[in-house]
């Protein structure tokens, strides 16, 4: 072969050494790609759409029951928008475990557990001290933030500032669990659309927590210790 050809030769497998170099130092920079697997009945995905379900099932509740203690317009206007976007979030979870013919109730895990993926700490940083790993299940509270039972009655029978306090002061533990519970799906999550719900979450949810906490300081109350 002529020394012309050999050079041509060698320039084309030079290019093509670099190309490659380039592309593998290109993947390295970037971050590695969302799974795009059906979620598993113990993914973080099904975890968090089944135990935010709960959750917000119980912020509806709450939100009926001041609506019907109470006459402020303000408090009762919260209560509507949270009642409103939670019930359709709801929905939202509970259509992606059809959509992933996974169950709607697990019964071999405990609420919470799948965000113990990473050690426990997901989405704990900064929660002042929303660690579900130290939540205690008592009385109808399966995660933390949620109301027991015996708090759902005292709202039920409270009426007026009485009635708007505490279910202001109850919503606003709700939020806090509600959003350690996001937090945790956005670093876990690997389904997009479900974890850009959640990251929705956490910042509606945090809007509203200081929405709550100017309500009450109005009625000469705050949230509690």
């Amino acid at each position: 072969m002529t020394r012309t050809n050999w050079a041509a030769i060698t320039a084309v497998v030079l290019a093509l050494l670099f190309a490659g170099a380039a592309t593998v130092a290109s993947a390295g920079r970037e971050d590695p790609p969302r799974a795009s697997a059906t979620p598993t009945e113990d993914s973080a995905e099904a975890g968090f759409a089944r135990d935010m379900a709960v959750h917000h099932q119980q912020a509806v509740e709450m939100s009926f029951l001041v609506r019907d203690g109470t006459d402020d317009e303000e408090v009762r206007r919260l209560a509507y928008d949270i009642a409103n976007t939670q019930a359709n979030q709801r929905g939202m979870l509970l259509g992606w475990l059809d959509m992933w013919k996974l169950p709607k109730v697990s019964t071999g895990q405990e609420p919470m557990a799948w965000m113990a993926r990473d050690g426990g700490h997901a989405g704990m940083d900064g929660m002042e001290g929303m660690d579900h790993g130290a939540h205690e299940v008592r009385d109808g509270s399966l995660m933390p933030g949620m109301a027991t039972k015996t708090e759902l009655a005292a709202l039920g029978a409270a009426k007026g500032e009485k009635a708007e306090i505490l279910y202001l002061q109850l919503m606003t533990d709700h939020h806090k669990g509600g959003v350690t519970m996001a937090r945790g799906c956005a670093e876990l999550c690997e389904v997009d659309t479900e974890r850009a719900l959640a990251e929705g979450m956490v910042t509606a949810q945090q809007s509203e927590l200081g929405l709550m906490a100017d309500l009450l300081k109005a009625r000469g109350a705050k949230p509690r210790a």
